[in-house]
């Protein structure tokens, strides 16, 4: 996704706090308990409850998100995520049995989770309540303090997390710090245990340097353009309503939306046709005053937006007001490769489609270019879809839908490569913000002599049979 810093102020004047306090509490060993973890996600949940309508309007504020659209992508979904936490942590705290070879017998080797320490969690403002607290969920689950930094362009969203997480977590374990571009960098300058950024590449690079000063664990969630290859045996219908709702939600500002369609030449005009009537079906003729559809986040970003219009075939949208952040759903058809659209991530309403000859010149296409965070494919050819799977690296893949994958949190969410490292969601952030401990216990009763010295070749005879 573009970078925040992009559009920051140089300053904000919110003093930046310490994070002293917070290693002191962790150095007790509070938030290493089942009772405290299981308190501050139950209260996270409360918060989400009893404060759900005041999420809503910041949300509709900062990004002019319906109430159905905040529910479905940020308070529902985090509140899922919550319960799914809650109702596992118990398995996920206790220790891992795994086998013991021979020569350390008799003995017993397990895999115990602890957590790392002080936390820093750097949201992105796209789904600003969701990536700040889905991060701090499984921070939590893992026993852990932690910073979260709301992105200060949902203001709304920004100053709303600040006021209610004092009121529901604990303060001496759990804090919130607003700020521009200096309060985050004060902030990465300080020695924290985990690191985890979700936003560009380019401050994603900024984030990383400053963890390697303290060699600390990072994990990066970033973009990129997420392609969307639709062969043409398949349920067109379908394929083009769950397109429209993928591309569109939150008008495009969405990490794994379909940043470009690749389909055959021969199946262009039917495609087409269908996902324009799909697009007027799901936002109306008249998007800009349907309450369905959202605004992108502000003038610079909609500016940003406009200008990778000039020159393009448009045959749906395009319609714009700066003042008001709206842009139409947009399509445009065949635009050269070294075009801004092509070049960059797009994270707005507007749908490059390229043709191809080919199935494989497609799958070639995609293998080309960075790793990118989704890749989606619609089909109902099983060899094409293996095709897919086998041979294109992504963050995920996700076969004959869009963006609905992340509701699974039995699957790891992150990239690889420039789309970013590490993954979180379940289980999976449990152990994003654990070290896994490798732990041995061993009897007196036998404690066998051939490991020691003096050696001899009969020592070293048994040695080799039992390693």
């Amino acid at each position: 996704m573009p970078d925040a810093t992009l559009d920051l102020p140089e300053s904000t004047n919110h003093a930046v706090m310490s994070i002293d306090e917070l290693k002191r509490t962790f150095s007790t060993g509070r938030t290493k308990t089942y009772k405290w973890r299981i308190e501050q996600l139950q209260a996270l949940k409360r918060l989400l409850e009893e404060k759900s309508k005041d999420i809503a309007k910041a949300l509709n504020q900062d990004l002019a998100k319906s109430e159905s659209e905040a529910w479905l992508t940020e308070i529902g979904y985090s509140i899922t995520d919550v319960d799914d936490n809650i109702k596992r942590l118990k398995s996920w705290m206790k220790p891992k049995k795994v086998g013991t070879p021979l020569v350390a017998w008799p003995g017993k080797s397990m895999i115990q989770s602890e957590p790392l320490g002080v936390a820093l969690i750097i949201g992105a403002w796209n789904y600003p309540v969701q990536l700040v607290l889905t991060p701090l969920i499984a921070a939590i689950a893992a026993g852990n303090c932690a910073v979260i930094k709301p992105s200060e362009l949902a203001p709304a969203s920004s100053e709303l997390l600040a006021k209610l997480i004092p009121l529901y977590l604990d303060n001496a374990a759990i804090r919130v710090q607003e700020g521009g571009k200096d309060e985050t960098t004060e902030l990465l300058a300080m020695p924290f245990d985990k690191y985890f950024y979700t936003g560009g590449e380019h401050v994603g690079r900024i984030v990383m340097t400053a963890a390697a000063k303290h060699l600390a664990p990072v994990t990066l969630e970033l973009g990129g353009k997420s392609p969307c290859i639709v062969d043409g045996e398949t349920n067109l219908d379908i394929t083009v309503r769950r397109i429209v709702w993928g591309k569109w939600m939150n008008v495009g500002q969405t990490c794994v939306a379909p940043d470009y369609v690749l389909i055959e030449e021969k199946y262009l005009a039917d495609f087409t046709q269908k996902l324009i009537a799909e697009i007027k079906k799901q936002y109306s003729k008249e998007p800009q005053s349907n309450k369905d559809y959202g605004r992108v986040i502000n003038q610079r970003h909609c500016a940003r937006l406009i200008n990778y219009l000039e020159g393009l075939n448009i045959i749906h949208g395009g319609k714009h007001d700066v003042d008001e952040r709206f842009i139409e759903p947009t399509v445009v058809v065949q635009p050269k490769l070294d075009d801004l659209i092509m070049q960059e991530e797009i994270f707005g309403p507007i749908l490059p489609i390229l043709t191809f000859k080919s199935k494989q010149s497609m799958i070639d296409f995609v293998r080309a270019r960075p790793k990118p965070l989704a890749c989606y494919a619609f089909t109902s050819n099983k060899e094409f879809e293996s095709m897919v799977v086998e041979e294109i690296s992504a963050g995920s893949i996700c076969i004959n839908d869009t963006n609905i994958f992340l509701v699974n949190h039995e699957l790891p969410f992150g990239g690889v490569g420039t789309s970013g490292m590490g993954n979180y969601h379940g289980k999976s952030g449990f152990d994003t913000f654990s070290h896994q401990k490798a732990v041995m216990k061993r009897s007196f009763k036998f404690d066998a002599a051939i490991r020691y010295a003096p050696f001899s070749k009969l020592k070293l005879m048994l040695l080799k049979k039992l390693s």
